[in-house]
């Protein structure tokens, strides 16, 4: 059974850093991508960037690129969401995704 579990989530003053880790069990994660979403409380649940799992090549959301980097360690199948600069509009329980399967998220509070 594929499982995602997420990480590194926390409290962190605007303009701080976090690291999420994404780890995954279940099976050989070679193909397709792992997604990172975001959810605010009381919006949709919004898309923040991607990673193959081939090639490591990579895409993000406008409003985080040149903020947030994601890479991935095949070894440990494990993905990561470098987060800087953060802002208080960053605040959501973040998910990773791999097709259809979801994390169960970990929060992330940015204070002003």
């Amino acid at each position: 059974q594929v499982q995602l579990v997420e990480s590194g989530g926390g409290l962190v003053q605007a303009g701080g850093s976090l690291r999420l880790s994404c780890a995954t069990s279940g099976r050989t994660f070679s193909t397709y991508a792992m997604r990172w979403f975001r959810q605010a409380p009381g919006k949709e649940r919004e898309f923040v960037a991607i990673i193959s799992w081939s090639d490591g090549s990579t895409d993000y959301a406008d409003s985080v690129k040149g903020r947030f980097t994601v890479s991935r360690e095949n070894a440990k199948n494990t993905v990561y969401l470098q987060m800087n600069n953060l802002k208080p509009e960053d605040t959501a329980v973040y998910y990773c995704n791999w097709g259809s399967y979801w994390g169960q998220g970990t929060q992330v509070t940015v204070s002003s």
